[in-house]
């Protein structure tokens, strides 16, 4: 399955100011993540942020914030993203059927949104090194999983250079300059 970017819809799941550094590596998360949103807006791709619970988590870490100032934050109880009516019917009013997914916990609400986006239909692309979990353990059984789903597990350079498509554009010197800064 080729990754388009007219039918790209990213969403990052739940990065938020007291879950994360309660993550495996959070400086690693973080950062991949933020060179993930940088290309994504290179290459032209609407982002759907969620919260869990953010009056108990708090909101998306700022270093994340700082890049996407004004993508709306959708705020959820419910451990899929899919699961929640407001974001749902947000993904499915997009038109687009591949998701760019990311977040965490790898092993419960990324997981379950993957599972559920898996059966309604969309092509879930797992951007591996953007995801994490408390425990190694919980993300590499979550990966399994999710390759068990149906999903494409990737890298967040890899997906960046799918979408962009080919060199000599301005896109892909933005990105590669991007890349190379990392």
């Amino acid at each position: 399955m080729r990754i388009l970017p007219e039918e790209a819809l990213a969403l990052i799941v739940d990065l938020q100011e007291k879950l994360v550094p309660t993550m495996t590596d959070a400086p690693q998360l973080v950062k991949n993540t933020k060179a993930l949103l940088e290309g994504l807006k290179i290459a032209e791709i609407p982002i759907l942020v969620t919260e869990q619970y953010p009056r108990g988590l708090g909101q998306t870490v700022s270093e994340l914030v700082s890049v996407i100032p004004d993508v709306k934050r959708q705020e959820k109880l419910e451990f899929s993203c899919y699961g929640n009516e407001q974001i749902r019917k947000i993904i499915d009013a997009s038109g687009r059927k591949t998701i760019l997914l990311c977040g965490i916990e790898a092993h419960v609400c990324v997981l379950q949104t993957l599972i559920d986006l898996c059966a309604a239909g969309y092509h879930v692309v797992l951007i591996e090194d953007c995801i994490q979990s408390r425990h190694a353990h919980d993300q590499k059984i979550a990966v399994k999983r999710a390759i068990y789903e149906g999903a494409c597990i990737t890298t967040f350079e890899s997906v960046l250079f799918e979408l962009v498509q080919k060199a000599g554009t301005t896109q892909f010197k933005q990105l590669s300059a991007l890349v190379k800064s990392l």
